[in-house]
């Protein structure tokens, strides 16, 4: 994936991101430390986004968690069958 940052002053920070099919979003995080994700049509205007979508810090966190290798949740709850196959062994 291919990602700049850009400063927008008085605004906050942008994150361009384009992937190896050519899909373009932004993510823009602001001076208040809200989060927007910016859709970019393929063919059109790399500078106007089609949709934008604004989350506060808390929802960004949730999409991030989501996106990881695995959330924090399944990786407890692997760890709770673990420790119930432990317990039952003994």
């Amino acid at each position: 994936m291919d990602i700049t940052r850009t400063t927008v002053p008085g605004v906050g920070v942008l994150h361009h991101c384009g992937t190896r099919a050519g899909q373009r979003f932004g993510v823009m995080v602001d001076d208040a430390e809200r989060r927007s994700l910016l859709i970019y049509e393929p063919s059109g205007d790399p500078d106007v986004p089609r949709q934008t979508i604004v989350m506060d810090r808390d929802e960004a966190d949730q999409i991030a968690a989501l996106l990881s290798d695995r959330s924090v949740s399944d990786r407890l709850a692997v760890l709770e069958r673990r420790l119930a196959e432990l317990t039952e062994k003994s």
